[in-house]
């Protein structure tokens, strides 16, 4: 459950601004047709930086009940303030997630130290199977991988989603842990090469409007057919550099809404609409695809 193609789910909003259930449930039932073998809800880019409290856990559930069983749901439940990760996950625990992925620390920049009480203080709360989720550029910290190796010896981490792009880090994760610790790509751009390094699988933007194609992808990595997966990984690379021409996820919505997996592309403040002329760019890979 914690491998080959799992999806960032975007978090689908009405044209005022709040959830959108029917287009919710139109996501899950896809990507449970397409295959997916997970989904993460609330993440960064299901908006969980501009949802309240209470709607981050309102996506949960409804995903939970959408999903009907028949695909893992994931959970989004990291706060720059560990009693609020805490919080969220003691109301989750039995909901029936298979886990949580807990950003780090962001704005406040703790250090290497209080990067590893953070995390492992929120494990000692829970039973659930935790995810670290490592993501420099939006956060300001870097999580090294000799603190995840003291992390990973915590029985209920069970893996990070590394999305630096820095694909040296995969070895040095590897070299200094002696147990089966996922290692899941957070950059779809680079998750060929990490997933052929040793890597385990992807927490996907593109998989959002492609998730028959990264499936595939990803199941022909597993079985070592590296030049298939290569050939959709070169088909796929305009695609996932376009997905982020505008900070995500600005255009991963507005091309959901194109190929009509959802009502409306509404993003909230302070994330603005597409621009025209990035419509126009990603509207072409689209058309490329076959994706419209």
């Amino acid at each position: 459950m914690f491998t080959g193609s799992i999806v960032a789910l975007i978090t689908p909003m009405d044209i005022k601004g709040n959830i959108c259930k029917i287009s919710l449930k139109k996501l899950i039932k896809y990507h449970i047709n397409s295959g997916t073998k997970a989904i993460v809800v609330v993440g960064t880019t299901g908006e969980s930086a501009t949802l309240t409290y209470n709607e981050r856990i309102k996506v949960i559930m409804y995903a939970l009940d959408y999903s009907e069983n028949k695909i893992p749901i994931i959970a989004g439940t990291g706060f720059n303030a560990t009693s609020k990760s805490i919080a969220m996950i003691s109301i989750l625990e039995n909901s029936g997630i298979i886990g949580c992925l807990n950003i780090t620390p962001y704005y406040n920049r703790p250090t290497q130290e209080g990067l590893y009480q953070h995390f492992k203080k929120i494990a000692n709360n829970t039973k659930l199977p935790q995810l670290l989720y490592n993501v420099p550029i939006r956060t300001g910290c870097d999580l090294l991988p000799e603190t995840i190796c003291k992390l990973s010896k915590i029985k209920n981490i069970i893996g990070i989603k590394e999305a630096t792009g820095d694909l040296s880090r995969i070895n040095k994760i590897k070299n200094l842990i002696n147990k089966k610790f996922f290692l899941i790509s957070g950059d779809d751009k680079t998750s060929f090469e990490f997933m052929q390094l040793g890597g385990d699988g992807v927490i996907s933007v593109t998989a959002n409007i492609a998730a028959k194609t990264m499936k595939k992808f990803c199941d022909y990595i597993k079985e070592k057919k590296f030049d298939k997966a290569k050939k959709i990984n070169q088909n796929l690379i305009k695609l996932h550099n376009q997905l982020f021409i505008e900070s995500n996820p600005i255009p991963i919505k507005w091309a959901a809404k194109k190929i009509g997996l959802i009502n409306s592309d509404k993003i909230r403040l302070p994330l603005t609409p597409l621009t025209k002329l990035n419509k126009k760019i990603i509207k072409i890979t689209l058309k490329e695809l076959n994706l419209i």
